[in-house]
């Protein structure tokens, strides 16, 4: 098991005053079967006249806020400690051909309608052809589970570059697929649209990767990222096959797990609505996963 310290700061500025700031944030990481939270806390400044922690459909804990004092800064910063194991999977479940993670077409298997939301498009990861097109060199007829999924993982990760400038946070399925680059965002996404185009149930993660400086290189305090990763349905358990296409790997014990959702839009760090005059503003993210 091991333990980190994550803390996470989104700072805005504004060009002229704002009246109200109205939003939600999906900071605090989730209690699981793998993962124990033992601290977990979130302050806003300037304190909000209504702050309602509550968990959303999905499970996860989700706060609403509403400041209702003029202000040029808003600044969300959390702060939690959180204990991680590695995974464990049903060895069964990932011999399972591929095809029996398709909860539509097998809507008897144990948690199938748990899993069938994860199945269907969504808002970001949209079905397209050109990636249900890419999937069917991975997804060959009857290979395990397993196997299929993580040769997709290896294909994503050699095909597509990382860069920050090829996407925005609005490119979709199709832009990643043509750039074949993108964040780990679109890394996410696009293994949504191969595998839910093939009928396979997956969800969307976000959190954090515990990360280690180059060799001779000290730790630069919130010079971290959020990060985000794809699960899939075994059918038959409760489990779900965390893997990682941007750093090529199954998520193990570096991976806080904050929230899942469908994509990016169910389980945004910060999202909200302003209301001001000011034509432009700042926005500066910080984050810090450090070992305990």
């Amino acid at each position: 098991m091991k333990r980190y310290r994550v803390w996470h700061r989104t700072a805005y500025s504004y060009a002229k005053p704002v009246q109200d700031s109205v939003g939600q944030f999906h900071l605090l990481p989730r209690e699981l079967a793998w993962q124990h939270v033992e601290s977990a806390g979130v302050t806003v400044d300037p304190v909000p006249g209504d702050l309602s922690p509550d968990r959303d459909y999905f499970g996860n804990s989700s706060t609403y806020f509403h400041v209702t004092e003029p202000h040029s800064a808003l600044t969300i910063e959390s702060t939690s400690e959180v204990a991680v194991e590695e995974p464990a999977y049903d060895p069964d479940a990932l011999a399972m051909p591929w095809e029996a993670a398709r909860p539509l077409a097998h809507p008897a298997t144990e948690g199938a309608w748990r899993a069938t939301e994860f199945a269907l498009e969504s808002p970001r990861a949209r079905h397209d052809a050109e990636a249900t097109e890419y999937a069917r060199a991975s997804l060959t007829p009857g290979r395990p589970l397993g196997e299929a999924v993580t040769d997709l993982m290896h294909r994503i990760f050699r095909d597509f570059d990382y860069d920050a400038t090829a996407t925005t946070v609005t490119s979709t399925v199709a832009d990643a697929m043509k750039a074949r680059a993108g964040v780990c965002q679109d890394f996410a996404h696009v293994t949504l649209a191969c595998l839910r185009g093939h009928g396979v149930a997956a969800r969307y993660v976000s959190g954090y990767l515990a990360t280690q400086p180059p060799p001779g290189k000290e730790r630069v305090f919130g010079a971290d990222a959020s990060h985000a990763w794809v699960a899939v349905w075994l059918p038959g358990t409760d489990e779900w096959l965390a893997i990682d296409p941007t750093n090529d790997q199954w998520a193990g014990d570096r991976y806080v797990t904050v929230a899942w959702g469908r994509d990016y839009g169910d389980v945004a760090p910060v999202t909200g609505i302003i209301y001001t005059k000011a034509k432009t503003s700042t926005l500066r993210v910080s984050v810090d996963v450090a070992p305990l």
